[in-house]
């Protein structure tokens, strides 16, 4: 990437920045209603076959015009913050365009490389997120068991970017949970949703047995399409709690949550940052890049 991430540190307002300033993320009014399709099925219940897919990409080509054709200077709109649970923060369009666009890009010349791959059932079914890993691999059924990737490949780094700007929103939100430990991010799953995908409802509970005892935080950016996200303490539906996750957004969940249950419901179309579409040609999907600490 060729610049650097900048994020600023919370005010004693408890107010946030960076984010977006104008253009601004169109919000929906009245929340959409979803029917009975999610399925809250834990993801040990079901079976996963690996495949590699052709490279593809993230946006339309035709209206690309590069990485920094948009917001060329980080903007410097206020943000806000939702307490969900004990260890659990929502930062609200805490990361700028400018830096959106910037991680899109990113993930894109990993699209274009064939890096991403969808995790199909193994009784057929189709799998309708593409995922791709920075920093360790990481398999649904096998965890990070196995070190490289399905093709032979290691998985690439994680950019020092990303590493900056997680570190930095672990601090913000630990302004105001103090029970939130610190967290040196070495593993990025990225998930790319279509119009149509979902995401099980799962705990993050592959990683080592110290990192889920001292309760690192899991960090989640969320960047285009919203998507419906739920949680609660167990897998039971009527117990579960429902927010909506924009473009720009951060979700936190640790100590206490960091073992909570959670899933992606639904994505919501064309509720994407007008920039990111119009001007640098992002696709009606969404992208959330998660965060951890081996």
């Amino acid at each position: 990437m060729k610049s650097i991430w900048s994020c600023n540190m919370m005010s004693s307002s408890a107010i946030f920045s960076p984010a977006m300033k104008n253009p601004s993320c169109q919000r929906i009014i009245r929340p959409p209603t979803f029917g009975d399709a999610f399925d809250v099925r834990l993801r040990r219940h079901i079976t996963f076959a690996k495949r590699v897919d052709k490279p593809f990409s993230l946006i339309y080509s035709d209206k690309y015009k590069g990485p920094n054709s948009v917001c060329e200077s980080t903007p410097s709109k206020l943000s806000t913050y939702r307490i969900l649970e004990p260890g659990m923060i929502l930062l609200e369009k805490y990361v700028s365009i400018k830096d959106q666009i910037d991680i899109i890009y990113e993930c894109e010349k990993w699209a274009k490389s064939g890096f991403f791959s969808h995790c199909d059932h193994q009784n057929g079914a189709k799998c309708k997120v593409m995922n791709m890993c920075f920093g360790r691999n990481w398999d649904p059924d096998t965890g990070y068991k196995e070190r490289y990737r399905s093709d032979g490949s290691a998985p690439p780094p994680i950019p020092y970017e990303l590493v900056s700007l997680v570190k930095a929103a672990v601090q913000d939100a630990q302004a105001i949970l103090n029970e939130l430990p610190s967290m040196h991010p070495d593993i990025c799953s990225v998930n790319y949703y279509p119009a149509n995908g979902f995401l099980h409802l799962h705990q993050d509970h592959d990683e080592s047995s110290d990192s889920l005892r001292r309760g690192l935080p899991v960090v989640s950016i969320s960047i285009g399409e919203f998507a419906t996200f739920l949680y609660g303490d167990s897998r039971i539906k009527k117990k579960l709690k429902r927010i909506f996750l924009y473009s720009g957004d951060v979700l936190i969940f640790g100590g206490k949550s960091r073992l909570i249950y959670h899933g992606v419901k639904q994505i919501s179309q064309y509720r994407s940052p007008v920039p990111l579409v119009t001007e640098f040609g992002l696709r009606n999907d969404r992208l959330s890049l998660t965060f951890r600490q081996f």
